[in-house]
């Protein structure tokens, strides 16, 4: 373990258990020491479920996971992985290992020595912080709190979430007193599926509630991950999760812009990302896309914008970014509407066949991807819209959007017949020679057909 700076020693409703003997801060550091600590994660998503087969696979902990959604408690508990991007027989080995198990009983949350949340932090439809699931979350696990158990929260949130909504949820159904009886932390929570970067090799940030509360929870992250990096205060890790994606957002929103002007220019922006990118210092590749998509860049930087008006402060770079990112997909629809128009077909009554529903390549997670607004906006302009996604298989229901689709299998027919194939994800698996060589009209948003040279005239980037 890598530690960056010194360190000062120091869901569901239940009845509440009987409190076990108190374990002291020792007992809890002995522990994870010698690697007798089981801990338990909260959420078994596309961050929960790494992060417990981290803990278990490189930490040698057991680790015990939570979940409302009973069928990924049967998926687990038989060996199988639900995550694209995580290997079933990962799981498998955890499992025959007697480190990892999981559950849908929070009672059991007595049963660990630290407590870790990955619960998700949405939005609402007017754009504010949605913390309902940490609130149920804290609600769940206050009332089997034990003295001397750790709590961290690594779900992204704005700065004093663990504080000021967390910490007295969790005092008031426990009757413990946090930095006292218990310790409490906040990690954010760093996952990017599809890179083929391990997690446990992705530096750690906490900070703690106080100095001991910071000392158990950099032992915990240290145990299974190689580097942790300690910071003053819970709210500063906070902080830290948000500037890295408003960071992005930005960037990604500038380079939108760019795309959009570099069209009216008539200048190919890959080309120009792609020699800027020769600079050795001070410049960093961006690319444009149709949108914003994902659990963070589209949503995590509205909760610092609530934030600061609290402050009576406006952050205009970070909601001038999320005005370009969001109107994406918007210019998508017109350039496949000017694309359509140029071959003599209106967009109404066209069918449009969507590559790719994910949203990003390789991976399976839809959530936020800018390929439900597309479909939606074609949809509303009355043209006749199918998808192919191997990853996405079926569009589920989700929270603001209700397609019931189903992925189409992307043959030469569904192809040819399509009057225009738009390339919303570049999965790696396409043949994208082959979609230029069959399909009439081809609008690319992803620049993956840049390696195709037969056809290159059926191809319209946006």
């Amino acid at each position: 373990m890598n530690v960056d700076a010194e360190t000062t020693s120091h869901p569901i409703h239940a009845s509440r258990t009987t409190l076990a003997a108190p374990r002291s801060p020792t007992t809890l550091l002995a522990r994870l020491a010698d690697r007798s600590a089981r801990i338990g994660v909260v959420g078994l998503g596309y961050v929960g479920l790494p992060l417990a087969l981290t803990f278990a696979r490189k930490g040698g902990l057991a680790a015990l996971g939570f979940d409302v959604d009973a069928a990924k408690i049967r998926a687990l508990s038989g060996g199988r992985s639900y995550l694209r991007h995580i290997d079933g027989a990962h799981v498998g080995e955890a499992l025959r290992a007697g480190k990892l198990e999981a559950t849908t009983d929070f009672a059991r949350i007595a049963d660990c020595d630290a407590v870790v949340i990955c619960v998700p932090t949405p939005l609402t439809r007017q754009r504010e912080p949605d913390l309902s699931f940490i609130v149920r979350t804290g609600e769940a696990i206050a009332p089997h709190l034990r003295t001397g158990q750790a709590v961290v929260l690594e779900s992204t949130t704005y700065p004093g979430t663990t504080d000021e909504v967390l910490r007295p949820i969790l005092e008031a159904g426990s009757g413990l007193v946090a930095g006292r009886d218990f310790h409490l932390a906040f990690s954010p929570e760093r996952e990017d599926p599809g890179s083929g970067v391990s997690t446990h090799s992705i530096p750690k940030i906490v900070g703690g509630h106080t100095p001991a509360c910071l000392e158990v929870a950099l032992a915990l992250y240290g145990a299974a991950f190689e580097r942790v990096v300690p910071v003053s205060s819970t709210r500063i890790a906070e902080m830290s999760k948000l500037l890295e994606n408003v960071f992005r957002s930005v960037n990604i929103a500038l380079v939108n812009e760019l795309k959009m002007l570099c069209h009216r220019m008539d200048l190919d922006v890959n080309e120009v990302i792609e020699a800027a990118s020769t600079k050795p210092f001070g410049f960093m590749a961006f690319q444009p896309g149709p949108g914003l998509g994902g659990h963070c860049i589209p949503i995590d930087p509205f909760y610092l914008t609530w934030k600061a008006r609290q402050y009576e402060f406006q952050t205009r770079f970070i909601e001038l970014a999320g005005e370009v990112n969001t109107e994406m997909p918007r210019y998508v629809l017109h350039r496949t509407m000017e694309a359509l128009n140029a071959r003599g077909k209106a967009l109404r009554g066209a069918r449009v066949l969507v590559l790719g529903m994910a949203y990003k390549k390789d991976v399976d997670d839809m959530r936020e991807s800018p390929s439900v607004r597309l479909i939606e906006l074609l949809q509303e302009q009355g043209a006749q819209v199918c998808y192919h996604d191997p990853y996405v298989p079926r569009v589920p229901r989700m929270r603001q959007h209700s397609l019931d689709m189903v992925s189409v299998p992307l043959t030469d027919e569904a192809l040819a017949t399509a009057d225009a194939v738009l390339v919303a994800t570049d999965h790696s698996c396409v043949d994208y020679a082959r979609v230029v060589e069959r399909a009439p009209l081809v609008v690319d948003t992803r620049n993956a057909c840049r390696a195709v040279r037969n056809g290159r005239e059926k191809v319209v980037k946006a």
